[in-house]
């Protein structure tokens, strides 16, 4: 498994008290790094993921519709639901705050299925995206919105590799060192939105 432990944070999940590790996590994700992953667990990535937002993710489930190879091997990988602005000079890119990930729940099934293990974006997912994920195990991962800047800053090389012609939206591999992000929801179901609510929950 490639975590390196930095500490740990109490969290509640099922109405029980328990401390969670606070991991660094290289990419892309092997079988015991997702099972490790649990519901509301900070996490620092470290290594290779992916961008792609609306426009990609329908060209993408396209092509596996047709039969026709994705543009990298999904296998194992993450993806951050992102359109990056423009880099200044000097920089690699430019904010990178994460999109609604609701955008993409259309397609994201299908790629879990073929081999996606993580996902980056911001608010809730549908039911069939949980379903998936706890189907052939694969997370779910949150960003800081409203901080794009700062992640952009962890973002250390990116390259457009698939559809230029989407503009921002092209597909781009990044190299990020220490990106921060929380586990929102884990590969069994567990979920960061609905433990929230029920924390707050008047019971009648």
């Amino acid at each position: 498994m490639n975590t390196t432990v930095n500490n740990k944070e109490q969290f509640t999940v099922n109405n029980k008290e328990q401390f969670i590790e606070e991991m660094r996590i290289k990419t892309p994700f092997g079988e015991e790094t997702v099972a490790s992953l649990k519901c509301g667990q900070k996490v620092l990535l470290n290594g290779v993921i992916y961008t792609g937002r609306d426009a990609a993710h329908k060209k993408m489930v396209e092509a596996l519709e047709r039969g026709e190879e994705l543009p990298f091997d999904i296998t194992g990988q993450v993806i951050y639901f992102v359109g990056p602005t423009p880099a200044p000079a000097g920089k690699v890119i430019g904010s990178a705050g994460p999109t609604t990930s609701g955008r993409m729940d259309a397609y994201s099934p299908l790629l879990i299925a073929r081999g996606l293990k993580g996902m980056i974006g911001k608010g809730p997912r549908s039911r069939e995206v949980i379903e998936a994920m706890r189907k052939y195990k694969a997370v779910y991962l949150g960003a800081i919105g409203g901080a794009g800047a700062l992640l952009g800053a962890c973002i250390k090389e990116a390259e457009i590799i698939a559809y230029p012609e989407l503009g921002t939206e092209a597909i781009r591999r990044l190299v990020v060192e220490d990106f921060p992000a929380i586990v929102l929801i884990d590969s069994t179901g567990q979920n960061l939105y609905e433990l929230g609510k029920a924390k707050y929950r008047v019971s009648p």
